[in-house]
């Protein structure tokens, strides 16, 4: 067994696993329960029944218990966006995140967004945290200020030349009021817009609605910035055409100011041995103009869809931290967190006592950043629960086509159900499994969607 499991490169305890689940009579549907979950992870079991009655009748048209089930249970997808818990979970939540953005920038007839919103200002703008201390990192010139040129995957990227005199408390309240800062920001955005339109805020909230989507991203350095799509809508949203006045000049112009406006800072009291200090965005803001898609142009709508999913996902993890709440210190030993990351997680548990409000060691694991990663304004888009939703109902759909039940009327159907959690995850083995079942549909949709990028490629030449 020994050398099997190595050949398999698999511990021998997991491979017995995985022979042993395997071997069982309910493989095949076991098998058939991960795919649906498109081979999350970390599923979530459930037991109980379901049943459909015609409300006329009375007459039973359908009834399902997991009692056939392996092991008595039904497994459904965790539905978790982080990568590193869940890759198949996260691969779903970065496609819907793909779509919302998506049709902010190009339309989408089926979600009551038209196209036309394409001819409305807007921009992708990158706002980004301060210097707390030089860090390594890949400057124009090459060379680092530590005279190294460093390659991509250096370690040392984003970390402090000093450690010694970086700001590890600075960063760590910089992240915790991130939130706070783009509120304010967005605060300020409006101001700005109407003072260069010649108008008050009422007026223009009548003629003009400022919409966003955006997503968070850790840079290399542990301190967080924020890429957004930021439009210009008539004053319902993207269904009403924006004023004459409105244009990606007056609204790149009106970022600029907001994100270095006075208004658009926090002011962290004294505590401790900490000195007050104002919090502000850095001076490094990148604002574009997104374009339509085939015009040649590099930040197409596309690109920024894609590049906003990509970091839809992610989170403190990708610089050395943990992807949990952290219990004592001593887990850092144990992961091998990196210097620069410990330190960061450090600062949060020296500032958790001064700040207690803040909640930092809460979320130490995040290094200080408590808020949403990936948020948008109310008409911006669709949301996020509309696209889980017709996902749902289009498999609902299908499984009333599979038990002959499609021409039923909705309103003559009773549905009763009784669900209760019995756990989550899966074994060693179970998790082998899983894994290949996720790579093989993974495969599948790389497959597919080559396959359709050649179709298009083609039907583009042949015009």
């Amino acid at each position: 067994m020994s050398d099997t499991a190595t050949a398999a490169g698999l511990d021998p305890v997991t491979l017995a696993d995985a022979l042993r689940v395997a071997g069982q009579p309910g493989f095949d549907r076991w098998q058939d329960q991960i795919r649906r979950t498109g081979g999350c992870a970390d599923p979530i079991h459930l037991t109980g029944w379901s049943l459909a009655k015609d409300k006329t009748s009375g007459k039973t048209l359908h009834h399902y218990s997991t009692e056939g089930e392996p092991g008595g249970r039904l497994r459904i997808a965790c539905g978790n966006r982080r990568a590193s818990r869940c890759p198949a979970c996260a691969w779903t939540y970065a496609g819907d995140t793909w779509h919302l953005i998506r049709a902010g920038l190009a339309g989408d007839d089926r979600r009551d967004i038209p196209d036309t919103v394409r001819d409305h200002p807007r921009v992708f703008a990158t706002l980004t945290a301060p210097s707390f201390g030089p860090v390594h990192n890949r400057p124009d010139t090459g060379r680092c200020r530590c005279g190294i040129h460093h390659q991509e995957d250096d370690d040392a990227l984003g970390t402090p030349l000093d450690p010694e005199s970086y700001d590890y408390a600075g960063a760590v309240l910089f992240n915790n009021h991130a939130g706070q800062l783009w509120a304010r920001f967005t605060n300020r955005l409006r101001r700005e817009i109407a003072r260069r339109a010649g108008l008050t805020q009422r007026a223009l909230a009548d003629s003009c609605r400022l919409s966003f989507g955006k997503v968070a991203e850790f840079q290399k350095r542990g301190a967080i910035h924020f890429h957004a799509v930021i439009r210009l809508d008539g004053p319902t949203g993207p269904e009403n055409p924006p004023p004459s006045w409105a244009s990606v000049t007056l609204l790149d112009d009106a970022i600029r100011a907001a994100a270095h406006h006075a208004y658009t800072t926090i002011t962290v009291p004294a505590a401790g041995n900490e000195s007050a200090r104002t919090l502000r965005w850095g001076t490094q803001l990148d604002v574009r103009p997104v374009r339509a898609f085939g015009d040649g142009s590099e930040l197409t709508e596309q690109a920024v869809a894609s590049y906003v999913a990509k970091y839809a996902t992610k989170a403190a993890e990708t610089t050395g931290s943990l992807d949990r709440k952290i219990g004592e210190l001593s887990e850092l030993d144990r992961h091998q967190v990196p210097d620069h990351t410990r330190r960061l997680i450090r600062a949060c548990w020296d500032l958790d006592r001064l700040y207690p409000d803040r909640r930092l060691w809460d979320w130490a694991h995040m290094l200080g950043f408590r808020g949403h990663f990936s948020t948008k304004s109310r008409r911006y888009s669709t949301t996020l629960g509309a696209l889980r939703q017709a996902r749902a109902d289009y498999r609902a759909t299908e499984q009333a086509a599979a038990l002959g039940l499609e021409d039923l009327e909705p309103d003559t159907v009773l549905v009763l159900a009784d669900w209760q959690y019995a756990g989550h995850g899966h074994t060693p083995g179970e998790s082998v499994l899983a894994a290949t079942i996720a790579r093989d549909l993974q495969l599948n949709r790389d497959t597919a969607r080559e396959a359709l990028r050649d179709q298009l490629a083609l039907e583009g030449a042949a015009v």
